[in-house]
C-alpha cells in the first residue's frame, strides 16, 4: 500500500472537494432525496435482491446517498469511503433524516483495519474500481467481509466506455492495467463543470478479466453478468438522452457497452 500512498492522498484530498460541491448540486438532487426519493438507478433497482433485513456493506460510498436509500429498502447499511469529509457530510444527511447506516471513513483497500463485520452483502456501484490500483487486493476485502453464502453486487461503467476521450470521439485509453496510473488534472467535476476545482487525480483501467479473475481467486463465484448499451447518468455533454435514465455516447452509427451489472456469492 505504501508504494500507492501518493495517489490515495491526491484523490482523497480531491473528493474532498468535490464533497461540498456535490451535496449542492442539480446532479445530486438532495431536496428530492430528502423529500424520499431513492437515488439508487432503475438498472440497480430492477436487479437487487429483496434487502429486508440484510446486513449490506456499501464499498466507496461518497456522501451515502445510495447507502441510506438502500437502508430505506430495508438494509442494514454500512458505508465506507476514503473521504473524510464525504463520510461526515453522510452522517449528518442521516441524522437529519433519523436513519441509522452506519458510515467509516476508510481507504476501501483497508476495509478489514476498520470494518469487523461481517455482511450478507457487498454492494458497490458506478466509478469506483478506477481509482484502485490492485483488484487482488479489493477482492479480498469482499470476501473477508461476506458471511459464507453471502452475496456481491456490482453496478459500474464498463471499461470499454473508459478508453474514450469523450470530448475528442476518440480512444485515448488502454484497455488494459499496466500498473502505471494515469494523471490528469481535474477541472470542476462531472456534477457540475463550472465548479472552482483544479487538482490532480490519479486512476487506473481494468479489464472485465481483470474484475472477475480477482473475484474467482477469493473464492467467488459469478452468478449473472448483464451487459447495458446506456449509461444511467448523463457524463458528459456528448451523451445524448435516450429515454427516461438512459443516456448513450454515441460513436457513429456504433452501438457500446455501457454499464454492467455483476453478481457473485461467496461460495
Amino acid at each position: 500500500m505504501k508504494e500507492y500512498q501518493e495517489y490515495f492522498d491526491a484523490n482523497q484530498s480531491l473528493w474532498n472537494a468535490k464533497t461540498s460541491i456535490h451535496v449542492k448540486s442539480d446532479f445530486y438532487d438532495m431536496p428530492s432525496f430528502m423529500s424520499g426519493e431513492t437515488s439508487l438507478r432503475k438498472v440497480e433497482l430492477e436487479e437487487l435482491p429483496n434487502l429486508s433485513g440484510q446486513s449490506l456493506l456499501h464499498l466507496q460510498c461518497h456522501f451515502g446517498q445510495d447507502t441510506l436509500s438502500l437502508e430505506r429498502m430495508g438494509a442494514i447499511s454500512t458505508g465506507v469511503d476514503i473521504s473524510d469529509q464525504a463520510i461526515l457530510e453522510a452522517r449528518r444527511i442521516r441524522d437529519d433524516l433519523g436513519l441509522k447506516s452506519t458510515f467509516v471513513q476508510c481507504n476501501v483497500l483497508e476495509t478489514d483495519k476498520h470494518v469487523s463485520d461481517m455482511f450478507d452483502i457487498v454492494y458497490t456501484s458506478y466509478g469506483t474500481i478506477i481509482w484502485l490500483p490492485d483488484l487482488k487486493l479489493w477482492a479480498e476485502q469482499i470476501a473477508l467481509r461476506l458471511k459464507p453464502g453471502g452475496r456481491f453486487f456490482m453496478a459500474e461503467f464498463h471499461p470499454v466506455l473508459h478508453l474514450f476521450d469523450w470530448a475528442k470521439d476518440k480512444i485515448a485509453y488502454n484497455y488494459f492495467n499496466n500498473g502505471v496510473p494515469y494523471m490528469e488534472i481535474e477541472e470542476g467535476t462531472y456534477a457540475d463543470n463550472n465548479a472552482d476545482i483544479k487538482m490532480k487525480e490519479y486512476f487506473w483501467q481494468h479489464s472485465l478479466s481483470d474484475i472477475m479473475t480477482a473475484l474467482r481467486n477469493e473464492g467467488m463465484e459469478i452468478t449473472e453478468f448483464i451487459e447495458y448499451d446506456y449509461s444511467p447518468y448523463k457524463l458528459d455533454d456528448t451523451f445524448r438522452h435516450r429515454a427516461d435514465q438512459e443516456y448513450v455516447f454515441d460513436h457513429g452509427n456504433v452501438t457500446l457497452p455501457h454499464t454492467f451489472v455483476l453478481k457473485a456469492i461467496k461460495k
